[in-house]
């Protein structure tokens, strides 16, 4: 496949691609005769891999790191699984804020909706929270 195709295919620019090898953050791709990148279906997997780990808001030095690391081959299975590991900590804890945001949205929408959010109706509970 041409880069203009795996372009296509994943929504990401030529010049993301070429970028993304440029900087480790995928193995790099084959070449034809021409010299002209060939995505086979591994350099398919990578690019998969890594717009899934970035839309998910994986560290881009963290993706390389892994890359790196798979790249030495099987004597690094434990580090890259401690820095997968890692990165899935950092991200349950991010989804942890996101839902604490989420809530906290849902539960002044809430109030919009019950007609709380008035200024008379916010007058009231100010009043009604000083004098109990």
């Amino acid at each position: 496949m041409t880069i203009a195709e795996a372009s296509r295919q994943y929504g990401l620019s030529a010049d993301t691609l070429r970028y993304y090898e440029r900087i480790g953050l995928i193995p790099p791709v084959p070449r034809n005769k021409s010299g002209i990148r060939d995505y086979d279906q591994e350099s398919c997997q990578w690019i998969e891999l890594m717009k899934c780990m970035r839309a998910a808001g994986v560290q881009i030095e963290a993706l390389v790191e892994y890359v790196e690391l798979f790249r030495q081959g099987d004597a690094t299975l434990e580090a890259r699984k401690a820095l997968l590991m890692e990165q899935r900590d950092l991200l349950l804890a991010r989804m942890e804020e996101i839902q604490q945001s989420l809530d906290r949205l849902n539960y002044k929408i809430q109030l919009y909706e019950d007609g709380k959010m008035t200024r008379e109706a916010m007058g009231r509970q100010k009043e009604e929270s000083q004098n109990p």
